[in-house]
């Protein structure tokens, strides 16, 4: 790396989920829909790209807008919004663009030169009589596309949308009986990559049929994503638990895929076990057991880098679901094809523990919490959670002027009462000798700083700082320490009266 990546890994000032990496020619190019900060609702801003070299994943480019919700004849006026997409390079070596807009039952898909765009618009995906596909007795719900062209050439198209409760009851009144409870589905496309092959049949199963499975407990919510390693089949999605990412295999595409495992949670929480938790999801339903940050719905895939695998997923931000933020987790593969579950981390693409010297933004945080625990971000309030915000409003980089800013905004943590602590993953220390945060608030109190070394329990070292802000700007507090020779973990507690806001942390 020619410096530090973090996560998230694109800048701070960036909200992209739904992350599908996919390596062509030596870049990594990361396609997801697009959220606002601060915005009302998922996915406000259009699809742009980013990419960046494979010997090194600290250097990502923007290159832009690559399609507008506007390209999409039936949305001329923007009134939907472009949900999470997917890409594929054709057996024509022109580059396919899937997605699906917010409000109708339809994928469609656009096409390109180059991975980067810009896409133009090329069709629905549609029956061979011109139908579209989502209309006709018998299709399936068309939902988070994920597209496959196989070695063979041939081309598969999943979609999919399984809730439950409310949800459930309010599509069906909109879209019909197509939307239920039971899974993901797949069909085969004709070699023009827009038109049906063969009808769709279920692949992973929902709430409504996963019994005797072996996904009780982890069904198909949402978030279809397909990749294939060696001769084996990955299906990676969303469970109904909404903050996992789970995955199955098959030695085939479209059909027998057993559940494997979860590769991310982005409550930072272990994976829970498949059989008796079936019918009783948590996510957005209550607590998640183990929890470490606010969460909220996920969506992303696998990618593999010159042998090495990862899992790229997205975070909450700002107490609501629709400031997302894509992070990035090494996996660890073993010998029977499996991958073990990632934790989530500051340091994700880096590759290795970040350095244990110099100055960090407390917005790397990986775990936050109140002193009650984090719950779900849809009910977290500014009032008494502390959540990751930035200094400014959404920033456009394509605007002249740059949306009204001279400097790109940055994040920092805000509200931080008494028990609230921010947590951070990991560090190489030689030695630390003096600690120094950048707070501001109206607070009188302690910000304890204790020092985990990675794989133990208990603090090695516990690092008091006083604490005594008020309203206006930005205070440096410092305390000594001597912490030295290993790979830690840092936790930042308050206590105390008032609140403070976090910006900082400078390891000496």
């Amino acid at each position: 790396m020619t410096k530090p990546v973090f996560n998230p890994y694109l800048p701070q000032w960036e909200y992209i989920p739904d992350g599908e990496p996919y390596v062509f020619g030596e870049r990594l190019y990361v396609f997801g829909s697009h959220d606002r900060f601060d915005g009302d609702r998922y996915c406000a801003n259009d699809y742009v790209s980013w990419s960046a070299p494979l010997d090194d994943l600290s250097d990502w480019r923007y290159d832009g807008v690559i399609y507008r919700a506007t390209q999409d004849p039936h949305n001329a006026d923007g009134a939907m919004r472009l949900f999470a997409p997917d890409v594929a390079r054709g057996p024509d070596g022109r580059y396919y663009l899937y997605y699906a807009l917010s409000a109708r039952n339809a994928v469609s898909v656009a096409v390109s030169d180059t991975p980067n765009g810009r896409y133009t618009f090329l069709s629905d995906i549609c029956h061979a009589d011109g139908t579209v596909s989502g209309e006709k007795p018998g299709d399936c719900f068309q939902f988070d596309p994920g597209v496959l062209v196989d070695d063979d050439g041939k081309i598969y198209l999943y979609t999919g949308f399984s809730p439950d409760g409310a949800l459930l009851a309010s599509l069906q009144q909109r879209f019909g009986a197509r939307v239920s409870g039971e899974g993901s589905s797949v069909i085969e496309l004709e070699p023009d990559m827009k038109t049906v092959k063969t009808p769709c049949k279920p692949l992973i199963p929902g709430w409504q049929n996963a019994r005797g499975s072996g996904f009780e407990g982890h069904e198909f919510f949402e978030a279809s994503s397909i990749r294939k390693f060696g001769g084996d089949y990955y299906f990676v999605y969303s469970s109904l638990r909404r903050h996992e990412l789970c995955y199955a295999t098959s030695r085939y595409p479209d059909r027998d895929f057993s559940y494997r495992g979860v590769l991310h949670s982005n409550a930072d929480a272990a994976g829970m076990p498949t059989g008796d938790m079936a019918g009783t999801p948590d996510g957005d339903h209550g607590a998640v057991p183990g929890a470490k940050y606010y969460w909220g719905n996920n969506h992303g895939s696998i990618v593999e880098i010159h042998g090495a695998y990862f899992i790229f997923g997205h975070r909450q931000t700002n107490t609501h679901e629709f400031s997302r933020q894509g992070v990035a987790e090494k996996l660890s593969k073993d010998g029977n094809g499996g991958f073990s579950q990632a934790e989530m981390t500051s340091c994700g693409l880096n590759g290795a523990p970040l350095a244990g010297k110099g100055r960090y933004g407390a917005g790397i945080a990986c775990n936050l919490q109140s002193a009650k625990g984090p719950c779900t971000m849809a009910a977290a309030s500014k009032e008494s959670h502390p959540f990751i915000t930035q200094n400014a409003p959404d920033y456009d980089p394509d605007a002249p002027d740059c949306g009204g800013l001279h400097d790109a905004p940055w994040q920092y943590i805000r509200n931080l009462r008494d028990g609230s602590a921010a947590g951070f993953k990991y560090f190489a220390i030689e030695t630390v000798r003096a600690l120094h945060v950048e707070l501001r608030g109206n607070a009188h109190g302690e910000l304890v700083c204790r020092f985990t070394r990675k794989g133990e329990r208990g603090a090695e070292a516990a690092v008091p700082i006083a604490v005594s802000a008020s309203e206006g700007d930005w205070q440096t507090f410092s305390a000594e320490t001597a912490v030295s020779g290993g790979v830690y973990e840092l936790s930042f507690t308050y206590q105390g009266t008032g609140s403070v806001d976090f910006r900082s942390f400078t390891l000496e």
